[in-house]
């Protein structure tokens, strides 16, 4: 089920691309509108960008604009939010594999041990040193890492 009006963050180049990419998809029946913001980049002045190329100005007062402002509002707070958990996730696994020690193989086995970084980071060093390949020394250089404790050395393992 496809809807009958996809809203485009963007003016005439962003509507292009959105019309291409539903054309290369065999996407037939949907109409597009962008949503562009004015010269000056202030709410209240966006024009609706229709797929002929013609632009309808509601103003500020109309409350169909207010709705699609904060329908697009809401998009961008969605998408910042998920970027940010995933910039932070990638941040996290990186920090793993910066643990003397730690290679892609063990990161990925001490994930899939814990079920990921949560449990991990609520792993005492004990359990962590259970999982296969990791020693008593590894293990306390791991938790001190997540923990941001002072690390004991990689001489050790």
């Amino acid at each position: 089920v496809l809807p009958d009006l996809l809203l485009i963050d963007g003016g005439a180049g962003q509507l292009g691309q959105a019309q291409a990419a539903l054309a290369d998809l065999g996407v037939e029946g949907v109409m597009l509108v962008g949503v562009a913001k004015g010269v000056e980049r202030r709410a209240g002045h966006e024009a609706l960008v229709l797929p002929d190329g013609r632009e309808l100005r509601p103003g500020a007062a109309s409350p169909a604009l207010q709705f699609i402002q904060q329908v697009r509002d809401e998009a961008h707070r969605f998408a910042i939010t998920g970027h940010r958990g995933r910039r932070q996730k990638a941040r996290m696994t990186s920090k793993l594999e910066d643990i003397a020690g730690i290679g892609p193989r063990r990161r990925a086995s001490l994930l899939k041990h814990f079920g990921g970084l949560v449990g991990l980071k609520a792993a005492g060093e004990a359990e962590i040193a259970k999982v296969e390949g990791i020693n008593d020394a590894l293990a306390a250089r791991i938790y001190a890492n997540l923990h941001g404790l002072p690390t004991p050395d990689a001489a050790g393992e």
